[in-house]
C-alpha cells in the first residue's frame, strides 16, 4: 500500500465542521475557571471562598476536596538510579494542597452557571499565600543552599540516571588521539499547539459513572491512569475525545484540571465545562526539553569514534508528569550512538525538579536533545581536525552489513543503510554549487553557512497495541487506541483496511478517542501509531479472512481449505459460488492485540542560511531532509509529517524560549508577544527525498516519521549558522539564536581579535 490518497479529513475539517473540546455543549452545564498560584514557591494558608459564592459561585472546589475524595496524583514511567534506587515522585495533587510549586499551579476550581459569572466569582476567592524562596534553575537547584520542593526528593534530585561502561570510556578518552568537548543548551519550550485545551466533567449518580470529554492523544489510556488515580474501576470512567487541535506528546497527560472538574461534577449533580485560555496554556501545559549537556568525543588518528560521554542535566520542572523522567534519561540514552560505530557509551542524566512548570513530551521527547548534543559534537570535532563534515561522519557510519546492530547503550537496531542517506542529501542541497552561492552571498556582504546532520531515533513506544473489527449495519467498524490530532489516521486506515480487503472505503469507519467504545489502547506518541495500529490492522484483518472462510465454508458446505478470499466476497475455488463478505455481519467481529517492537528511523538533513553581519538576522535559505522511514504508506502524509516537524525545529533554533525570572520564578514568555513561534514566510525552500530501508519487526515494514523534522532541523540549522560564524572566530552559540545573540557573538569575537 503506497501512493498519496487525498486526505478525507478536510472537507470536514477545512469547513469548519470540526468538533473541538471547547465546541461541546451538554444539557444544564455550569461552567469553570481555575484559580491558579501567582507565586513560585508558596505555603497555602487558606482559602476563604464567602465573597465568591456570595458574588455568584455555585461551588468551590479546593486541594480539601481531592484529600477528602481519596484521589492520587498520576504515576510516573519507572526509572533506575544508577546508584541502586530508583526514580523518586513526589505528590502532584489536582489542587494545591500545603505548597504551590510553580506559577500558575491550579488552586481551585470556582463553578459558577456561566463563563462570566465564573470568572467573576473567581476574583473574588480569597486565597491567602506565605511566599518561600524558589529556584527555577536545575543547575542552581541541585546546589545544598537551595530551597527544597519536596520533602520526599531530597535535593531536588528525583534521579541520576546512568548508562554504558563508565571504566571503558575513561580508558577510551585516555588513549584518544583527539578530544572534542561541547557544552550545549537545549533549551525550554511551550508546545504552543493551535488548540488549547478544554474539557468538561460529568457525573451520573445513578450508575456511578463519571465522564470526561477531553482533546487527548489517547481516550482509553487516559481512561486508565485516571481510573488508578480516582480509584475506580475501569468501566467507572469514560474518556470522549472529538477533534484534537494538535498534541505533540502534551495531550497525553491527566492534568489536574480533568480531576476537578470530575470532583465539581459529582458535587454539583451537573456537568461542568472548563475552557482554557492561552495564557493558561503558557503557564500550565507541559513544556518540553529544557536540557543542559555536555559531550566529549574521544577519536583515533584516522577520525574514528573510540567513545563517546555525556552528562545532563535535565529540568523537570515542579512535579512529573507520567513520562518525563523517562523521556530525559530512557529515551535520551537510546538514541546517543544515533548511526555512527561508537565501541563505549558513558551517559549520565540526573533530572532536578525546580519551581517551573512540569516537562513532559514534546514532539521527539529526547531524541532531538540526543541528535543535537552527538552532531554539534561531531561538527566541532571536524572543524578541529579540519576535515569536511561529511566525510568525518561518512568514515564512522554503522555499515549495512553489520544489521541487525547491537549498539552499546543496548538499543538493536533492525535495520539501516546510512551512507546512501549523506549521498542523497549532498545531491539533493546541490552540494556542488555551494561554493558559488556562498561566494555570491560574500559579495552582497552576507555570511552563509551550511550545516548537515545525521540522526536515529526510537520509535514504536509501547510494548503492545490492541483493537479490533466490528460490523455494524454495512459499516466495518475499525477501533483502536489513540487518536488524530492532525496525523490523518482516519485517511491511512480506511484506506489500509479496504485494500487488504478489498472494499469500497465508504464502507469503512475508524473508530477512535472513546473508552466505553475502544475498551483497550494506548496513545498516539513516539511515532508508534502507523507502527503499531497498521499491525493491529492487518492481524484483525487476517482474522476476519480466516473467520470468514470457516463461516463461508460451513455456508457452502465445503472444506475451509477450498475457500478462497477476493475483493469482498468468498467464494468456492473454481466455482461460481460466491457469497459477499457482508453477508456474515457481527458473526465477523475480531478483537486483536499485536507485541510492538521499537525501530529505528534515520536520516541526513542539510542546510544553508545567511547571516547579516551588521544586525545578526538569519535568513534560512533551502533545506533538504533524507529520511529513511520504512515503507512509505502515503507519500503526502510523509512529507506534510517531515516539513510540520522541521517547523517546530526551526522555532527552536531561531525564536522559542521560555524564560523564567531567577528571582522571582514569574514567567516572562507567557505571551505570544514574548515568545516568537515560526510563521509560513518563515521556512525556507524545502526539498525531501526518502531512501527506503524496510523495517524487519513490523509487517508493514513501516518506522516512524512524525518526530524526524524536528529531530534533523535542531543539530542541521544550528550546525550552518555556526559554519557561518566560523570565519569570524565564533565558535559558541545556544538556541535560540536570536538576531541579538547572533550580533552579540559577532562583537565579541570582534573585539577579542582587536
Amino acid at each position: 500500500m503506497s501512493g498519496s490518497f487525498a486526505r478525507v479529513e478536510d472537507p470536514r475539517l477545512l469547513t469548519g465542521a470540526g468538533r473541538y473540546a471547547a465546541d461541546l455543549d451538554l444539557p444544564g452545564q455550569a461552567h469553570a475557571v481555575v484559580v491558579r498560584s501567582p507565586h513560585a514557591h508558596a505555603k497555602l494558608i487558606g482559602i476563604d471562598a464567602a465573597a465568591a459564592l456570595a458574588g455568584g459561585a455555585l461551588a468551590v472546589i479546593t486541594g480539601e476536596d481531592e484529600a477528602r475524595a481519596g484521589w492520587s496524583g498520576p504515576p510516573a514511567m519507572p526509572v533506575k538510579d544508577r546508584r541502586g534506587g530508583t526514580l523518586l515522585v513526589p505528590h502532584y495533587p489536582a489542587l494545591a494542597q500545603g505548597e504551590v510549586r510553580f506559577v500558575g499551579q491550579p488552586v481551585a476550581l470556582v463553578v459558577a452557571a456561566t463563563p462570566a459569572a465564573a470568572q467573576d466569582a473567581a476574583e473574588l476567592l480569597d486565597v491567602s499565600y506565605e511566599e518561600l524562596k524558589s529556584v527555577t534553575d536545575a543547575h542552581t537547584a541541585l546546589e545544598p543552599s537551595a530551597p527544597q520542593l519536596h520533602d520526599t526528593v531530597p535535593g531536588n534530585l528525583a534521579v541520576d540516571y546512568g548508562i554504558g561502561d563508565e571504566k571503558a570510556a575513561a580508558d577510551a578518552f585516555a588513549k584518544a588521539a583527539h578530544v572534542t568537548r561541547l557544552t550545549v543548551v537545549n533549551q525550554r519550550v511551550v508546545v504552543c499547539a493551535m488548540e488549547p485545551r478544554a474539557a468538561i466533567g460529568v457525573y451520573d449518580a445513578a450508575s456511578d459513572k463519571y465522564t470526561l470529554h477531553a482533546g487527548t492523544q489517547g481516550a482509553t489510556a487516559l481512561r486508565d491512569v485516571m481510573a488508578g488515580m480516582i480509584k475506580l474501576p475501569k468501566e467507572k470512567l469514560r474518556v470522549v475525545t472529538g477533534d484534537v487541535g494538535g498534541g505533540f506528546g502534551m495531550k497525553t497527560p491527566p492534568y489536574p484540571e480533568y480531576l476537578a472538574l470530575l470532583l465539581a461534577a459529582r458535587k454539583l449533580g451537573r456537568p461542568v465545562k472548563w475552557v482554557g485560555t492561552r495564557g493558561e496554556s503558557f503557564l500550565s501545559d507541559s513544556q518540553g526539553r529544557d536540557t543542559v549537556m555536555t559531550g566529549e568525543l574521544a577519536l583515533d588518528r584516522d577520525g574514528k569514534f573510540l567513545a563517546l560521554r555525556i552528562r545532563a542535566i535535565c529540568n523537570g520542572g515542579a512535579y512529573l508528569t507520567p513520562p518525563g523522567a523517562h523521556i530525559a534519561t530512557t529515551n535520551f540514552a537510546v538514541c546517543l550512538i544515533n548511526v555512527y560505530a561508537t565501541p563505549v557509551i558513558d551517559a549520565q542524566s540526573k533530572y532536578v525538579l525546580t519551581n517551573a512548570a512540569p516537562v513532559g513530551p514534546y514532539r521527539g521527547a529526547g531524541r532531538p536533545e540526543a541528535a543535537y548534543i552527538v552532531e554539534r559534537l561531531v561538527d566541532r570535532a571536524a572543524r578541529e581536525l579540519k576535515v569536511d563534515p561529511a566525510d568525518l561522519r561518512r568514515r564512522n557510519l554503522i555499515p549495512a552489513s553489520a544489521m541487525p546492530y547491537k549498539a552499546p547503550n543496548g538499543a538493536l537496531y533492525d535495520s539501516g543503510d546510512f551512507a546512501p542517506l549523506v549521498d542523497k542529501a549532498l545531491a539533493l542541497s546541490d552540494a556542488a554549487g555551494y561554493a558559488a552561492r556562498q561566494k555570491a552571498s560574500k559579495a552582497r556582504g552576507q555570511l552563509r553557512g551550511r550545516g548537515i546532520a545525521m540522526f536515529l531515533e526510537v520509535s514504536g513506544g509501547a510494548p503492545a497495541e490492541f483493537g479490533g473489527i466490528r460490523f455494524i449495519d454495512g459499516v466495518l467498524e475499525l477501533y483502536t487506541g489513540g487518536g488524530s490530532s492532525g496525523q490523518s489516521h482516519e485517511t491511512v486506515y480506511k484506506h489500509l483496511v479496504a485494500e487488504r480487503l478489498g472494499i469500497d472505503p465508504a464502507r469503512v469507519r475508524l473508530v477512535q478517542g472513546d473508552s466505553d467504545r475502544v475498551p483497550r489502547g494506548l496513545t498516539s506518541t513516539a511515532s508508534r501509531t502507523t507502527i503499531a495500529v497498521g499491525a493491529v490492522t492487518l492481524d484483525a484483518i487476517g482474522k476476519v479472512i480466516e473467520k470468514g472462510r470457516r463461516l463461508a465454508a460451513e455456508h457452502f458446505e465445503a472444506s475451509p481449505a477450498d475457500i478462497e478470499y477476493t475483493k469482498g466476497s468468498f467464494r468456492v475455488a473454481g466455482t461460481d459460488r460466491v457469497v459477499p463478505l457482508w453477508h456474515f455481519g457481527a458473526a465477523l467481529d475480531v478483537a486483536s492485540e499485536v507485541k510492538v517492537t521499537p525501530n529505528f528511523p534515520n536520516g541526513c538533513h542539510i542546510a544553508e542560511i545567511e547571516i547579516d553581519p551588521e544586525t545578526g538576522v538569519i535568513t534560512p535559505l533551502s533545506y533538504a531532509a533524507v529520511d529513511d522511514c520504512g515503507n512509505v504508506i502515503n507519500h503526502t502524509l510523509v512529507e506534510a509529517q517531515v516539513m510540520g516537524g522541521f517547523a517546530q525545529g526551526l522555532g527552536q533554533v531561531l525564536l522559542e524560549n521560555a524564560v523564567y525570572d531567577r528571582d522571582t520564578g514569574q514567567l516572562l514568555t507567557g505571551t505570544f508577544m514574548d515568545y516568537g513561534i515560526p510563521r509560513a514566510g518563515d521556512l525556507p525552500e524545502i526539498r525531501l527525498g526518502e531512501h527506503v530501508v524496510p523495517c524487519t519487526t513490523n509487517p508493514l515494514g513501516v518506522k516512524g516519521v512524525g518526530e524526524a523534522g524536528t529531530t534533523g532541523a535542531l543539530p542541521t540549522l544550528m550546525n550552518a549558522i555556526l559554519d557561518a560564524l566560523a570565519p569570524l572566530g565564533v565558535k559558541e552559540l545556544d538556541m535560540p539564536a536570536t538576531p541579538e545573540r547572533v550580533w552579540r557573538a559577532i562583537a565579541e569575537a570582534r573585539h577579542s581579535v582587536a
